[in-house]
């Protein structure tokens, strides 16, 4: 194969306005088709996206033989299931976040994913590849703000439609799954490392029964993450990463603009400079990266281990909420 030949498993809006095209924009694979439960449904995505087929079910999806890997943007209580379906289909996978509804699914997914060793799976954390991430875990690794000791990250939207998926417990809705796995993500990514106990609060909507405001703080070795992200909240976001001889600030960390650059602040040696990063799209380069591991036959950039592991801290962060005080991750 020159291209990998994509299949894409449902219309989500984050496939449709995001990760399609920029999927097609991309060097190293192709959109071949997309399934919708309602092939109406898929037709209609498919016409919009100049997709070549359009299949009515996830299983027509699966059967095709012209399709080497599906991309996930399903509800959050479809991920692990339909992934396993994908891998025991022969198809590699890449999973929209949170892999699943906790860290036992995420596991499941693992193991099913160990049965098929030529086959490649990953969870579709697209802020990692984007040019400022790079940027910041270089500034970071190289020592640049010293030694890190603590992080924090805000992350909110306002959201209060009831029909939305966001707003539905049993689909796997809420903050924290939603937004919050970003600011856990991005701790263990610069820290290369687990938390090792967490604290936490969190509230949750009367109506929908889904957490809309989350607050918690994770105890790394080297010291802390604090985050705090909210879904009926103004909408806003920025992370800080401090050390003991400067820091880095991010702008826009999670859904960065592909057409205009991104700014971060570094500080160091008593004086704060800006830089520019990209233009650059982040899902483009996350899918590309993903199909350059599968024709070349080498491992994904965010391995399934990391997907476990950032469940496992999702987990405790709502252990700590419902019953108080520091959780064990």
């Amino acid at each position: 194969m020159d291209k990998l030949r994509w299949g894409v498993m449902g219309a989500a809006k984050i496939a449709m306005q995001h990760v399609v095209p920029a999927m097609q924009a991309g060097q190293h694979g192709r959109v071949e088709a997309i399934a919708s439960r309602n092939l109406a449904k898929a037709e209609e995505a498919a016409r919009w996206r100049g997709i070549p087929r359009a299949y009515g079910s996830y299983e027509a999806l699966l059967a095709a033989d012209d399709v080497d890997a599906v991309y996930i943007p399903l509800p959050n209580h479809l991920h692990v299931p339909w992934a396993i379906k994908a891998l025991e289909a022969g198809k590699h996978v890449l999973c929209e976040k949170p892999l699943g509804l906790d860290a036992d699914e995420a596991r499941a997914l693992q193991a099913a994913a160990g049965q098929h060793p030529e086959l490649r799976a990953m969870e579709a954390f697209m802020y990692r590849f984007h040019p400022q991430w790079q940027r910041a875990v270089e500034i970071v690794a190289t020592g640049d703000v010293g030694t890190v000791h603590t992080i924090q990250s805000f992350f909110s939207y306002h959201n209060v439609d009831p029909g939305n998926i966001r707003n539905q417990a049993k689909m796997g809705g809420g903050a924290l799954m939603d937004i919050g796995c970003y600011c856990i993500s991005l701790a263990r990514f610069l820290y290369r490392a687990e938390p090792r106990r967490v604290v936490s609060h969190v509230q949750r909507d009367a109506e929908f029964g889904t957490d809309h405001l989350a607050s918690a703080v994770l105890e790394f070795e080297a010291g802390t993450s604090t985050f705090t992200v909210g879904t009926q909240l103004a909408p806003f976001q920025r992370v800080q990463v401090v050390g003991d001889a400067g820091r880095v600030a991010i702008e826009i960390p999670f859904n960065a603009p592909a057409d205009v650059p991104c700014r971060l602040w570094h500080q160091a040696e008593g004086e704060t400079r800006e830089e520019l990063l990209g233009p650059a799209n982040q899902y483009t380069l996350m899918a590309d990266a993903f199909a350059l591991a599968v024709l070349e036959d080498k491992p994904v950039p965010t391995p399934l281990d990391d997907a476990v592991g950032n469940m496992a801290v999702i987990d405790a962060v709502f252990r700590s909420g419902e019953e108080g005080g520091w959780v064990e991750v």
